[in-house]
């Protein structure tokens, strides 16, 4: 249950915190308020707030729950090659379901069209590989894995040059990453200084975290030992990346290897807390409103990028705007979500669960 309510978390901060705390700040505009609405908006460049912990947090969760899906499959699979349909099948799901929640796919304008450009398909990446290393490599391999895509993807941001600037820094538009996008996606990139073909080496070691957890998790340790893996593998991912982010800065648009051990880290940690609270001392029912919204995942997060919540909202709570002032937008946006978590709910009571 631990993993289905750390996923509905994450899923929360998406459909919900970051317009909760900017809807907070309109109305009472307070530096409390202010510093909040920061934290849950990106930084510019360097560095990372409160809301950067959510992307790489969903690519955690996925490699997490690894050990449990596939490793059903591949005990049940007469052989390995039998997995790799339901993984293709299940890449260009997520790539499709990115181009219609920001590829802009369903304006049916190819001028719009972005081909790689969302966190579900940086999700589509990491599952991938992470499954492939998962089948075929050893734990000892996986671990070294990690480490070479570490180690590739900062020799990639620092070595190459790039052509019309020179040596490839880590800044906007002076990176290789930037220009790897540019020169493959050509009119299709986002347009941003977002990166995400060579940050497909950083989005799977991510996942890679998420599995070593999710092994963890799966062993045969006593829960107090898993714990303590658990918080120890993030307290050391936190440190390594703070002290290789002197030299390797931490920047989330183009996923450095310095921000991948921060992020992995973070997530050991939320993981341990999880654990500890729901599956170990049994404190279950604050956790029951996250495990609908973390069931139902995907779900979630398509539709709350296809859907303005907040705007449907409108049509019931229009005639509070008169007594409510400033705080209407903060009205229009616990509305929302209140009706958006009301189907998920209706949905997890039906045992509806789309999963792809």
């Amino acid at each position: 249950m631990s993993i289905d309510a750390l996923r509905g978390f994450d899923m929360l901060m998406i459909i919900f915190a970051e317009r909760f705390f900017f809807a907070l700040n309109l109305g009472a505009h307070t530096p409390l308020t202010g510093l909040m609405a920061t934290q849950f908006n990106h930084p510019e460049w360097f560095g990372f707030h409160i809301y950067d912990v959510i992307m790489p947090l969903f690519l955690f969760i996925v490699g997490v729950v690894i050990p449990f899906s596939i490793g059903k499959r591949l005990r049940e699979a007469p052989t390995k090659a039998y997995l790799y349909p339901h993984m293709f099948k299940r890449f260009v799901i997520l790539f499709i379901l990115g181009w219609i929640v920001q590829g802009n796919l369903l304006d049916l304008d190819i001028n719009k069209f972005q081909i790689f450009s969302n966190t579900l398909q940086a999700i589509a990446v990491g599952y991938f590989f992470t499954v492939v290393a998962y089948i075929h490599l050893n734990r000892n391999g996986r671990y070294i894995l990690f480490g070479l895509c570490l180690v590739v993807y900062a020799m990639l941001l620092t070595l190459p040059n790039v052509p019309g600037v020179g040596r490839s820094e880590l800044l906007p538009d002076k990176n290789f990453a930037l220009y790897v996008d540019h020169l493959i996606l050509g009119r299709f990139n986002d347009g941003l200084q977002y990166t995400w073909i060579l940050s497909g080496i950083g989005f799977t070691a991510t996942t890679l975290a998420g599995l070593f957890a999710g092994e963890i998790l799966q062993s045969a340790f006593l829960p107090k030992k898993k714990i303590l893996y658990l918080v120890g593998f993030g307290v050391l991912g936190i440190l390594a990346g703070l002290v290789w982010g002197i030299w390797h800065p931490i920047i989330k648009k183009i996923w450095t290897s310095s921000f991948v051990l921060v992020q992995g880290g973070i997530g050991f940690l939320l993981m341990a807390l999880f654990y500890w609270l729901i599956d170990v001392k049994k404190y279950k029912k604050w956790a029951f409103p996250l495990k609908v919204i973390g069931m139902n995942a995907i779900t979630a997060y398509v539709m709350s990028h296809v859907f303005n919540m907040s705007q449907i909202a409108s049509y019931f709570v229009f005639g509070l705007q008169q007594y409510v002032g400033a705080y209407y937008e903060l009205t229009r946006t616990v509305a929302g979500f209140l009706i958006f978590y009301f189907f998920l709910w209706y949905l997890y009571k039906n045992k509806t669960f789309i999963k792809i």
